[in-house]
């Protein structure tokens, strides 16, 4: 076994085993919410990966009890002080993550996540946009976005193409969140399991993958998603612009107040 990024104060650490790399994200105590800075180290994570002619499949998984929380609430809040109240942050933030999104989509390689605790928000929208997912029992998943105020329109461009549309809706609407074998059944994910077990099966699952036609994986890969690619860039595209100009909106200023001051929102549209 090998590992490169040794630093553990690194946002990915980087763990090759043979012809499988693992990316893992490492902001345990923040619940590894997408920072800007962690997006772009995934981003950079997965194009060393696909260039690298030893690694056959790319694992995307986490340090701490969550896999991710989405995205980073503080960072987006300590910008409503910039000039433009945060819109050119904003607008950076959810399109990085939508290039994000493309480029798991985008290699050749085949990403496997392995979700080891809740992935809400961006963090349900990173687990459905792996090629495969394998999760825990323990593991919940959600768009809860809504509950401060702030539409997870991002997300839903990716649970709209892995979940039946009225499910998906269910999810994006109501902010509630489901267990594994939800997840399951809707598709988000493609296995769960016991977790000590998790690692084994993911293992186990990337050993196949990294046996087959790594042609035949490159061709069928890029065919598969591009014929969804007509309308997902614009998408995604729409998405960014209207998750921006939500953030910036009266109530989602008040909810992801009211959420990080652990109190309830008090919101404006409803005055």
């Amino acid at each position: 076994m090998s590992i490169a990024t040794l630093s553990p104060e690194a946002l990915v650490l980087t763990e090759q085993v043979g012809t499988i790399r693992r990316l893992i994200m490492n902001r345990a105590k923040a619940r590894n919410a997408l920072s800007l800075d962690m997006m772009n180290a995934l981003i950079d994570g997965l194009k060393t990966a696909e260039d690298d002619a030893a690694t056959r499949v790319v694992v995307l998984a986490a340090n701490g009890p969550a896999f991710s929380a989405g995205h980073d609430l503080k960072e987006l809040n300590a910008h409503r002080n910039d000039p433009d109240k945060g819109k050119a942050f904003f607008d950076e933030t959810f399109r990085t993550c939508a290039t994000l999104m493309q480029t798991i989509q985008g290699i050749s390689k085949i990403v496997v996540a392995e979700i080891q605790g809740t992935a809400a928000a961006a963090g349900c929208q990173l687990a459905a946009a792996c090629d495969l997912a394998i999760t825990v029992n323990e593991a919940e998943f959600g768009t809860p976005g809504i509950n401060i105020g702030l539409f997870c329109t991002g997300p839903g461009v990716e649970l709209t193409r892995s979940v039946p549309r009225k499910q998906a809706m269910e999810l994006l609407i109501t902010g509630e969140m489901i267990d594994a074998h939800t997840a399951k059944a809707y598709g988000i994910v493609n296995r769960v399991v016991p977790k000590e077990y998790l690692r084994i099966v993911v293992d186990k699952y990337a050993m196949e993958i990294a046996g087959k036609s790594a042609q035949a994986l490159s061709f069928g890969k890029s065919a598969i998603y591009r014929q969804d690619e007509m309308t997902v860039a614009d998408a995604y595209d729409l998405a960014a612009g209207v998750m921006t100009d939500n953030l910036l909106a009266d109530d989602a200023v008040e909810g992801i107040q009211a959420f990080l001051e652990k109190r309830k929102a008090d919101w404006p549209s409803l005055k």
